[in-house]
């Protein structure tokens, strides 16, 4: 039998005190992953109490054990699993679980369906009874229901109830909101999109966070029940901690996805049902039900980790980033944003959209009218939330910093918006995060955990600022910042006196999951309609960074090629588009780019040798790797290490000769190796990175 093409799959065990259930969960592997292509097995022991890691040690070469050296919750012995297993697919496993044989191929091809990030196996208990473990999405009126009537009543209903009690709903394949988290296999796709779990859950309700984040995010959760995995579990319902630990985590899921006033509402639906049991189970039988009625009027925002509550205490309370671009209006892809967007899936974030370097002003400001129009649009959103725990706000400021008086107004307006927002958000003492220098001034005196600079160019190059002003903004910046992060190593050699051992390189990522190759009939119809050989660029046209010269010399030495530009145009664009063979096609949001990327024949990177660029490190580089495009670049610094990859051009002359060798020759290399190339820059793994920079304690 052919085996399809799947990428290799981890299976991810979490043990705890699991040494009367771990070597029958391994015996079960072997005729279970029959098919199922190349595979590993990591257990993660969370520190047991008993001699679980023993065992597993003595089961044989093909377990690999990894000693997490505390009980931080199955999350965060999910998220150890993972980690290690860089560019697979991931099996989770409860030590409970019996896999039937071919149970795990069956799983991979339900991965294969359009749109499924995540399936689950049909559960079933020893005594082979389907386990009912589809749930629906948690609502305040389906725990009214299930108060009211019970689970089981309450689920014949889909409004009223979250369990799916319908036996016709387990016989077949479907999509389903979430699902018990004892066996499910989740795509590497799924994960480089929606990362870690959240691990402040501790235990129970992080499966459920975590199914519907990447509904979220538009990745299906499906049902298989081909695929069927013996249960045996049982300890939540008997266990008064347990059952108590799950039932206040049902209204921290709310809360954290709904705000304070929905959380309180669901607080109260969970309440009314554990005091209707409490008093309908006199004795032993209610006593888990009053142990968690007196835990909800009480309940800490998160969990205490066991034995060190302290560490808990330690963490922030979220991030608040100062963002050099907008949200609403520039391009997604940006480090600050992709990075917050991937912290939030473990803290609160707040990204504070731009504040300018300079009032736009005719004369000095390319399309001032339009800038200042699309800013004012933005303040008008002032607070939104594009998802759950990740907020942006656009404050409105006066970017008045060419005078002390003007800096000092603009500082006070600003700082007292973001204070505001902090205060509702319970961002109390924040770890802040400053991209762009003029933020230095509000956040100077602001209650912080800890201060990160963004060092993620020189903005003081940027020509419409005023140099002197914002160089001394950076200087304070990198003098008094706890860590300043860089994706320039040359940048941060020359700044290395003011920063000592502060400096970090933390290099730029790519969203793989985002950036794969599209076919053909789902490019962009205005993509498709043009004719011939496409050399293509895609993000901000601004003329202090891209070559406008070497664009028009492209396009005029060129006639038989079509130059793609899809981008915002801050540069004379008329100067390009007088050509025939030009193809402004303009902004594109973030969601379409590797569509219109995947139309490219070559893409390029024609950029000015300035002081911006030589300290650049450009992202679209690993989105045009990871889509497999051939590349052509002019040189900048910290292009060294993708000499193997990339043409680089020295001159005009040299830049269109490389252009026409990857039209004739392809890249170096083939598209597969060119995206695995950057398999491990995922921004996932980048802002784990920068999590455990900012937060650590002790001596640097």
């Amino acid at each position: 039998m052919t085996v399809p093409a799947w990428p290799p799959l981890a299976v991810v065990i979490v043990a705890y005190g699991s040494a009367g259930v771990v070597e029958e969960c391994l015996r079960t592997l072997g005729p279970a992953l029959s098919g199922a292509g190349q595979t590993r097995i990591i257990v993660v022991d969370n520190d047991s109490p008993d001699d679980t890691a023993d065992r597993v040690r003595a089961f044989g070469d093909g377990v690999e054990l990894i000693q997490a050296g505390r009980n931080g919750g199955f999350a965060a012995g999910v998220n150890i699993g993972v980690a290690a297993a860089a560019g697979c697919d991931v099996l989770v496993l409860n030590a409970d679980i019996r896999l039937r044989p071919g149970s795990v191929a069956v799983l991979r091809r339900a991965l294969d369906v359009p749109g499924t990030g995540i399936a689950v196996p049909r559960l079933v208990g020893a005594g082979g009874d389907t386990q009912p473990s589809l749930r629906r999405r948690p609502t305040v009126l389906r725990a009214l229901g299930e108060a009211v009537l019970g689970g089981n009543r309450a689920g014949t209903r889909a409004s009223l109830g979250e369990l799916v009690t319908d036996p016709a709903a387990y016989e077949s394949p479907h999509v389903v909101e979430w699902a018990t988290g004892a066996a499910w296999l989740i795509s590497r796709a799924c994960l480089d999109a929606v990362g870690m779990l959240d691990e402040r859950y501790f235990l129970y309700s992080e499966e459920t966070e975590y199914m519907l984040r990447a509904g979220d995010r538009g990745f299906a959760v499906r049902y298989e029940p081909a695929a069927v995995a013996v249960h045996l579990g049982g300890e939540q319902s008997t266990s008064v901690p347990l059952w108590t630990l799950a039932t206040v985590n049902r209204v921290r899921l709310h809360r954290q996805r709904h705000g304070r006033l929905r959380g309180a509402m669901m607080g109260a639906a969970v309440m009314l049902n554990e005091a209707i049991r409490a008093v309908a189970r006199p004795g032993a039988p209610g006593r888990k039900h009053r142990a968690a009625l007196r835990e909800l009027p009480t309940m800490t925002r998160w969990p205490a980790l066991p034995g060190g509550a302290q560490e808990r205490a330690d963490e922030p309370s979220g991030y608040v980033c100062f963002s050099a671009q907008d949200w609403w209006y520039h391009n997604r892809a940006h480090s600050d944003f992709q990075l917050m967007r991937h912290v939030s899936t473990r803290r609160r974030v707040l990204v504070v959209n731009s504040i300018g370097m300079r009032m736009p002003t005719p004369g000095k400001s390319t399309h001032t009218l339009r800038r200042i129009g699309r800013k004012l649009a933005s303040v008008a959103r002032f607070l939104r939330r594009p998802s759950p725990e990740f907020y942006v706000m656009s404050p409105l400021p006066l970017p008045l910093y060419g005078s002390r008086l003007g800096r000092w107004v603009n500082a006070v307006l600003v700082r007292a918006q973001v204070r505001a927002v902090c205060r509702v958000l319970g961002l109390r003492e924040p770890m802040i995060m400053v991209t762009i220098p003029t933020a230095w001034d509000v956040v100077r005196p602001m209650r912080r955990r800890g201060l990160v600079f963004n060092r993620s160019d020189r903005h003081s190059a940027f020509p419409e600022s005023d140099r002197e002003v914002i160089e001394a903004l950076e200087r304070n910046l990198l003098k008094r910042a706890d860590h300043v992060i860089y994706v320039s190593r040359a940048l941060m050699a020359q700044e290395r006196a003011l920063t000592g051992d502060r400096a970090y390189f933390l290099d730029h990522g790519v969203d793989l999951a985002h950036f794969r190759r599209r076919p053909p009939e789902l490019r962009p119809a205005d993509l498709r309609v043009i004719p011939g050989s496409r050399v293509g660029f895609f993000g901000a046209l601004d003329d202090f960074v891209v070559d406008f010269a070497l664009l028009e010399r492209i396009a005029v030495e060129m006639p038989d090629v079509s130059l793609v530009l899809v981008g915002d145009g801050n540069g004379p664009m008329d100067r390009l588009t007088r050509h025939p063979n030009v193809h402004w096609l303009g902004f594109r949001p973030y969601e379409q780019i590797p569509a219109y990327g995947s139309g490219f024949d070559v893409a390029i990177m024609p950029w000015l040798d300035n002081s911006w660029i030589r300290h650049a490190n450009p992202i679209k580089l690993k989105e045009y790797l990871a889509l497999g495009l051939p590349v052509v670049s002019t040189d900048y610094l910290e292009l060294a290490d993708y000499a193997d990859r990339v043409r680089v051009a020295a001159t005009p002359d040299l830049f269109v000769k490389a252009i026409r060798a990857s039209l004739s020759e392809g890249a170096p290399a083939s598209p597969e190796t060119l995206r695995d190339s950057v398999a491990d820059a995922d921004w996932s793994a980048r802002a784990a990175e920068l999590m455990r920079l900012a937060e650590r304690r002790g001596p640097r």
